[in-house]
This record gives structure tokens, C-alpha cells and sequence, in this order.
């Protein structure tokens, strides 16, 4: 089940959402990994979608896929599949794979559209502003934001 030389699977794997459908993902190579291991990153946003492989690697100084950034990314109500499988001449090189619920690693947006009006007469403001943009469908989530007043 576990094939492959121990130490070669990638390690901190992680993935962040942002701009509502961008999502970046990032690992470091294993600690025991030949030089010449390269790693190729795969997920599923459901169990009825296909398997798809990263179209944009990031790379470090080595041409080694250290990252990847996908387009266009939906969040779904099921946890995404990843899957991290690496390639030695060398080795044979473990896989990584990890469940991932996407909702929980999107960065919002800031709120939008903010306005302050002030009356000095009755000494208060109020302060409105529009909910970020969200790109999964659990829109009605509560959300909390904090106000930082700092008088001049």
C-alpha cells in the first residue's frame, strides 16, 4: 500500500482558495527524495468528477513542480480528493493523498462598498458595508467582522 522509499512523499502540502476561484496549492519535496524526484498533483472536486492533473506547476530553482495554481475552481458540499504521486529514476517514490473539505481554506474577500456617515451633533456614525463574495453555496453563513475606530 505504502510503495516507495520511505522519506520520499512530499511534505506540508497545502492548499489556500482566493479571488473567489483561484486556488494555489504548495508542498516541499520529502526529506529522503532523490534529487531527480519530480511530483505530479492530481484532484477530484467530487467523486463524479474526473481526476484532474495540475495544467500550472509552480517550480522551484531545480525545475522540481513544487506548486500548483488551478483556475476556475468551484467548491463543492463533498471533501476534494489530492493526490501527490512522484517519479525517480533512482526510486520508487511514496504517494501523498489528503481529503480536503475546500470551503475551509478559502481566504475571503474584504467587504465591499463601505461607507461611513458621521453626525458630529449626536456624536455617532454608522457604518455599513457589503458581505465578500463567496464562491462556495453555503451563503447564509454568519458572518462576523471587527471594527477598529482609531480617533486622529
Amino acid at each position: 500500500l505504502f510503495a516507495g522509499m520511505n522519506g520520499s512523499a512530499i511534505e506540508n502540502f497545502s492548499c489556500v482558495i482566493y479571488n473567489i476561484f483561484l486556488m494555489n496549492c504548495t508542498w516541499q519535496a520529502g526529506r529522503d527524495a532523490p534529487a531527480d524526484t519530480q511530483y505530479f498533483l492530481y484532484w477530484q472536486n467530487s467523486r463524479e468528477d474526473n481526476q484532474m492533473e495540475c495544467e500550472l506547476y509552480i517550480k522551484d530553482e531545480n525545475c522540481r513542480n513544487m506548486g500548483c495554481i488551478f483556475q476556475n475552481v468551484s467548491i463543492g458540499i463533498e471533501k476534494a480528493y489530492f493526490l501527490v504521486n512522484g517519479s525517480s529514476k533512482d526510486s520508487l517514490i511514496q504517494f501523498y493523498d489528503e481529503y480536503i473539505d475546500l470551503y475551509k481554506i478559502e481566504k475571503l474577500m474584504p467587504p465591499s462598498n463601505i461607507t461611513v456617515n458621521c453626525d458630529e451633533i449626536k456624536n455617532d456614525c454608522i457604518i455599513q458595508w457589503q458581505q465578500p463574495q463567496i464562491s462556495h453555496s453555503n451563503k447564509d453563513m454568519c458572518f462576523k467582522y471587527e471594527i477598529n475606530i482609531k480617533y486622529k
